[in-house]
């Protein structure tokens, strides 16, 4: 079966990398950003809170040994969704948790993983 891509923000990415690299089915993840008005922004511009972006991770993963399904379970298992622009001792706009669905399939995932996660994350 092919390749599928997720992207997720969940706090700062070298964590969040580091939770999904370790994955059976995962092929690979890589850190960046996204969400922002910047074209190629800086660290330094980033972490300055002006350029809208968020520190995410873009998932390669094999959807036969890996659903997007789990992805998005344990990304809700891994950090707390509801901290506004920070996760534990990172703050900044850099670190709001967020998921970009690639297409309508996963946007439909997105919203039944949040009703699932609810209930773990009371407000």
């Amino acid at each position: 079966m092919a390749e599928e891509t997720a992207t997720f923000a969940g706090g700062c990415f070298w964590c969040t990398e580091a939770v999904f690299l370790q994955l059976a089915g995962v092929n690979g993840v890589e850190s960046g950003y996204i969400g922002g008005a910047t074209a190629n922004p800086t660290y330094e511009q980033v972490c300055s809170g002006t350029t809208g972006h968020a520190e995410a991770i873009r998932i390669r993963y094999d959807p036969s040994v890996m659903g997007y399904d789990d992805l998005l379970d344990i990304f809700f298992a891994t950090h707390d969704p509801t901290q506004l622009n920070r996760q534990v001792n990172d703050i900044g706009t850099q670190y709001r948790s967020a998921i970009f669905p690639h297409d309508a399939a996963q946007e439909a995932a997105v919203h039944a993983a949040i009703g699932r996660a609810q209930p773990d994350w009371p407000t």
